[in-house]
């Protein structure tokens, strides 16, 4: 079957509406303005903070007192290992000095 007798038999199998249609597409409307990115940006931000789940009030104290801890402990243990450090150093140069 050759290509025109192809086209021939889908047009024929087509409704009537359907030929009209397929011609020429309209070119989409163009909008006036261009949306303005930051205020886009803004709307998703918005949408987004939407979706979180907030911790209470409970969570967040306890977060906090957790990182505080952390904080703490981090400190000392550099405290510690800075002294300990300084006292080698110190019998070295006193070893030597």
């Amino acid at each position: 079957m050759s290509e025109l007798e192809k086209r021939a038999d889908s047009s024929a199998s087509e409704p009537a509406g359907a030929k009209a249609s397929r011609g020429k597409a309209k070119p989409a409307k163009k909008k006036d303005k261009k949306p303005n990115p930051v205020a886009r940006w803004f709307k998703d931000l918005r949408g987004e903070l939407k979706k979180v789940t907030w911790p209470t009030g409970k969570e967040t104290i306890r977060n906090v007192g957790t990182v505080v801890l952390c904080v703490l402990l981090v400190g000392v243990f550099i405290w510690v290992f800075d002294f300990i450090a300084r006292q080698v150093v110190d019998a070295l140069l006193n070893l030597f000095g």
